[in-house]
Formats: C-alpha cells, structure tokens, sequence
C-alpha cells in the first residue's frame, strides 16, 4: 500500500468528540486525525459511532463537546453546504440527490455555471459528462436521475462529491450499490484523488475493500476510537477483534460467518415450488425450498435474484407455475403471499423496508395491524406486548419502542424488519441481501437468528452477494444467470469456486433444480 504524502501537519483533527441523543450516547470522546492525500478507513461495529462522527464533521449534527481543527484553523459548520464550501465533500450511503431532475442538474446543484446571468445548460451538461467520462461511465446526461439504475445513480453522486474542489471526501459505505466493475473504476478514482493531495475518508464494511485501496485505519467502538493505524500493519483478524473489542484467540476459534450449522440439515416437506418463471428479469428461473432449509440464491448483479424473490412474494406479476404445499397458487398481491405465511426483507431497506420517521413500535407491527385491530382499533395493549418480546428476543438496541428506527444503526433495522414477520409466525422468509450494510458483530448475529429460525421449522430463502454467507449458511444453493437457473449444488457438493464458475458461465452439468417430494 503506498504511503500518503509525508507531511507534518493533518488536514483533519477532530478531538474528544461528544454527542448524545434521547437515551444513549452516540459518541464519547471520539477522535480522528487525517492526513493530506491519505486514504483513511473508518471501521467499527453498526452503532460504533462512524456515521455520527461524520455527520458533525459536515454540520448535519451538532457536538456537545470536542474540536474539530481543519489545516490547523478551528471551525464548526452548522450545514453539510458550509462544509462543502470549505472543502468538504460527503458522498452518503442512501443516494440523496433528486430523482425528477437531470443528471447534470444533479452533479451541478447549487453552483449552476450561468452566462449573462442566465443558466449555461449546455455547459453544464457539456462538464457534467466530461465529469462522468472521467470516471468510465458515459450516461446521457439530460436523463432524469430517476431512470437510471442504482449503480449509475452511485456513480452520479461520486461524480459531484469529487468535482467541488474537495480537500476531504467522505465515502460512506461508496460500494454498496456497484458492482464489480464499477468498484475498481471508484477505486481508480480514489488513487488519483489522493495523489493529487486530496484525503479521503472511507467508511466499508467490506474489509477487503479497505485493504485494496486504504492507507490508514481509525477503529470506533461504542462511540470511542480504539486505535488509529497503518492498515498494512494489521491482520484482518486483529481488525475483526479490535472492532469487536475480542481477544484474538476468540475470532480464530469463530467462523467467517455466525452460521454454526455444518452441513445439509434434515429438511421437512416442500413448502414452495417454483418452476421456469418468465417476467421482467426471469427467463426460466426455478427453485424448490423445503420447510427448515436454508435455500442460498447466489448470481452476479442483474442475475434475477431480487426479481424471484418479489415475484415469489406476489409483488410482481410472471408466468410459470409457483407450487404452494404442494397446490398451484397465483398470488394477485402480497397480501395473497403474506395471507400463506410468506414474509419478505427486500434488498433496500431504506427505500421497501422502514418508515424513518415511525417508531421501533409501529415499523415492528407493521404487518401485524390486520390482525391487531379490531374495527380499526389497534389492541395497544397485545401490539406493545408483541413489540417489547421481539425487542427482547432479537437483542434489539434501542432506548425504547417509541424511538425513530431511522435513529437505530442499520442492524438494528434490519433486525426490527426481521421481527416484523416473526410476530406473524411465517412459514417462508425471502430474505434479500439480509447483512448487507451492517458491521461484523450485527452480521454474525443476523446470520445465527437465520440458522435457528431454519433449525426451528421455518424455510428460508437467502440471496447474498458475500459467498462466503451462501457457501457457509445455505443448505442448498440455486445459482442464477440472465433470469435463468443454471446450477443448484448441495452442502457437501458448494465451495466457493463452484459457485463463481456457475455465475460466471453457468454449470458444465445442470443439476435437478426439484429435489423432490
């Protein structure tokens, strides 16, 4: 890993850093120092503190106490604008630029170039793709945002966060909507921001990420800053432990993932069976689960994952036959699949799972209000009882079940999204991309939830872009390729390579996607 630029004095310091919210401490003496043309990862658990001390940095939240030195001068910026005037430049993990306006508009928002004191469209739109062309994506840049896919909206917000003459841009979690190839063009795009002098702080989860392109690592836990070193100079073992607050030893003796289940379980009867679904996305798809199996769905971006499981789940119309307990069914809505006992976690949780602004209570019981309610009147007393259980059950951290989810860590999200469909006791869960996003420690306990839930009856259905989550906690897996199954491999028969050829290429040998009644 190349050194940063030898310098003596930081761009950033930021010390003793303190902010509370209603009920718990989201930050307590937290500090960060960064140096000019320096790659700086970020790491720690969901809660850990990053994304706050992020926020006070670009004036979304204001500190309690601490100071924060920009080349050496004291400044405190009451808005992610302020910040971005100074030299700040915030690429957040939700895309939040607007959707109903152009690309150009988009990356040029708030500094429209003008001529005689009108807006220069054309060289806005000229300097606009000259920007995106730099960074290997040729999009027409007249398109409304909204058309185009979540990648290429990624790209669209890096292109404006790196054109505002930044000192710091701050990446926070940059790759979760891209895929391969369009991470290693980010990647280029880093390493010629920081040769240029340009410091960049990187928040991931994905640990290879940070060895590919970071300097420098920061390691936050429970709102403190627990170490600041070379990250050459750290295993991804010792990473894993500091960020756990374990001892070595402990995180040799665990597994890559928080599957505990070793082999292909005894699985009950079929539960679903699809078979050659046809419609936006699927080409032939087909999959079988059976009561208490993990099934894994591994496929490369646009493979057909998500698309099966919305369409198993009622929320998109195909053609194909979809087997039920063994009785054909045509779902007309979810509400038809959930009526069956199938619940879904879709891939964003953000933009299909939450209502921010609602409370752990009423996100929790979301799907629960039918059979809650009596003439319209939601029984408080049986809702509060259910949602102080699951908190209690699924180890839910939080000050309480009326505070925002949008204030819980992502984990914790996506662990009130699971007991959504928990209290309604399903039969199938399709769980979309259920880790995605969320640190070590919530991962490992998401993952060992899904294997209890599988040992306790339920079926599952699990897509992950991580194969080390399918080839470690699936049973089975079901490869898809173009909206097509291609592969299916048991426990005993899945290893890593497999499943990349299949991606890939599809299989040599195209095992029997029914595994039978």
């Amino acid at each position: 890993m190349r050194e940063p630029l030898s310098t003596a004095e930081p761009i950033l310091v930021m010390e003793g850093i303190e902010k509370r919210f209603p009920g718990s401490v989201a930050l307590d003496g937290a500090s960060l120092r960064v140096m000019p043309g320096e790659v700086h990862a970020i790491v720690g658990q969901n809660g850990a503190g990053k994304s706050t001390l992020m926020k006070i940095l670009n004036g979304v939240y204001r500190r309690d106490a601490g100071t924060i030195l920009l080349d050496g001068k004291a400044v405190d910026f009451h808005g992610p604008l302020e910040a971005q005037n100074a030299g700040v430049s915030t690429i957040y993990q939700e895309i939040n630029l607007v959707p109903y306006r152009t690309v150009a508009e988009n990356i040029f928002m708030g500094r429209e170039p003008t001529r005689w004191g009108f807006l220069d469209r054309r060289r806005m739109n000229r300097e606009a793709a000259e920007i995106l062309a730099r960074l290997g994506v040729r999009v027409d840049v007249q398109r409304p945002l909204g058309s185009l896919n979540i990648a290429l909206q990624q790209m669209v917000a890096i292109a404006r966060a790196v054109s505002t003459d930044a000192r710091i841009v701050i990446m926070d979690e940059p790759t979760s909507s891209l895929d391969e190839r369009e991470v290693e063009v980010l990647f280029e795009v880093i390493r010629g921001l920081r040769d240029s002098g340009i410091a960049v702080i990187y928040i991931s989860h994905r640990l290879d990420e940070l060895y590919a392109v970071c300097d420098r690592v920061t390691v936050m836990r429970d709102g403190r800053t627990v170490d600041d070193l070379p990250i050459a100079g750290v295993t991804r073992l010792e990473l894993v432990a500091l960020m756990l607050g374990k001892e070595l030893g402990e995180v040799h003796r665990s597994g890559a993932t928080g599957f505990a289940h070793q082999g292909e379980r005894p699985a009950g009867a079929v539960l679903v069976e699809a078979r050659d679904l046809e419609g936006d996305g699927l080409h032939g798809a087909s999959v079988t689960i059976r009561s208490g199996e993990i099934v894994g769905l591994a496929g490369l971006l646009g493979s057909g994952r998500t698309e099966l499981a919305r369409a198993l789940f009622g929320a998109d119309s195909v053609s194909g036959e979809v087997v039920v307990r063994g009785k054909p069914v045509r779902w007309h809505s979810p509400r038809d699949a959930i009526r069956a006992g199938f619940g879904l976690c879709a891939e964003d949780r953000k933009v299909d799972g939450i209502i921010p602004f609602m409370s752990v209570r009423e996100n929790l019981t979301l799907a629960a209000l039918p059979v809650l309610s009596r003439h319209g009147i939601v029984d408080r007393a049986e809702q509060e009882a259910i949602v102080d259980r699951f908190i209690a059950r699924l180890g839910i951290k939080t000050a309480g079940p009326e505070q925002p989810i949008r204030e819980l860590s992502g984990g914790n999200q996506q662990k009130v999204l699971l007991a959504r469909w928990l209290c309604l006791n399903p039969s199938l869960l399709l769980l979309d991309e259920p880790t995605r996003g969320i640190d070590v420690g919530a991962k490992a306990e998401i993952q060992a939830l899904i294997d209890e839930l599988a040992d306790n009856g339920l079926g599952v259905l699990m897509i992950s872009s991580e194969l080390e989550e399918i080839t470690e906690g699936a049973d089975r897996v079901v490869v898809l390729r173009d909206g097509e199954t291609v592969a299916e491999f048991t426990a005993e028969e899945v290893n890593q390579d497999a499943v990349m050829h299949a991606m890939a290429q599809g299989a040599d040998r195209m095992p029997a996607v029914s595994v039978g009644a």
